[in-house]
């Protein structure tokens, strides 16, 4: 495989036909080894327009929504960021290139550490990693300018919203099953936020959050 042409061709057919039109954005996503973050069986998919599983309950973002979140929010490189879902790495690291810091949260201890391992041969040296519960109160004690939200939500958690610094924007999936839609928040003034509403998908819901199916005999 050709990785240069591999990765220009997703930029080329994936992210900018998806409204991924950001510069900057798709230099930082085509310098970043996307195959290095994806597991050793799914390599041959690295640039395939799909999600990558990276263990029972997480997956890869695909690439055109990569691309399309980090256009919606145009992250700059005086600004901090909070992600919530470190799942691979991949996104993680393509932030880091574009912020001024990240912090990335994860739940699950050995997708933190497999992140942070992959991450470190790249010298990002602007990332702090946590592994936390983020359905529960977070320990942080601080304020964002651009906040992601790497798996889908039922309802949007109205605590994240007080983390978004004024003018602060935040991409997040609300809702169940067939029914996500993705949204852009942007925190306006104090106590108001601005909505919109970007595309329809389906993507894993958080861990902890989903619902768990009932039977009837």
């Amino acid at each position: 495989m050709n990785i240069t042409k591999a990765r220009n061709n997703l930029i080329e057919s994936q992210v900018r036909p998806w409204g991924g039109i950001n510069y900057d954005a798709n230099n930082a996503l085509k310098n970043t080894p996307r195959e290095d973050f994806v597991p050793d069986k799914y390599k041959k998919l690295a640039f395939a327009d799909i999600e990558i599983p990276l263990n029972a309950k997480a997956k890869m973002f695909n690439p055109k929504i990569e691309g399309r979140i980090l256009a919606e929010l145009d992250i700059k490189s005086n600004q901090t960021v909070l992600e919530i879902g470190t799942g691979s790495g991949y996104l993680t690291a393509v932030i880091a290139k574009l912020a001024k810091s990240v912090v990335t949260i994860e739940i699950d201890e050995d997708l933190s550490k497999q992140a942070q391992e992959k991450t470190a041969k790249l010298k990002l040296n602007n990332i702090t990693y946590k592994v936390a519960d983020a359905t529960k109160d977070l320990d942080i004690n601080d304020f964002f300018d651009i906040i992601i939200v790497g798996s889908a939500m039922p309802q949007i958690n109205q605590n994240y919203l007080y983390l978004l610094n004024t003018n602060g924007k935040m991409f997040v999936v609300e809702g169940e099953y067939n029914a996500m839609s993705a949204k852009l928040i942007t925190r306006i003034s104090k106590d108001k936020w601005q909505y919109k509403s970007l595309f329809e998908t389906n993507i894993n819901t958080m861990q902890g959050l989903a619902k768990k199916a009932s039977f009837k005999f």
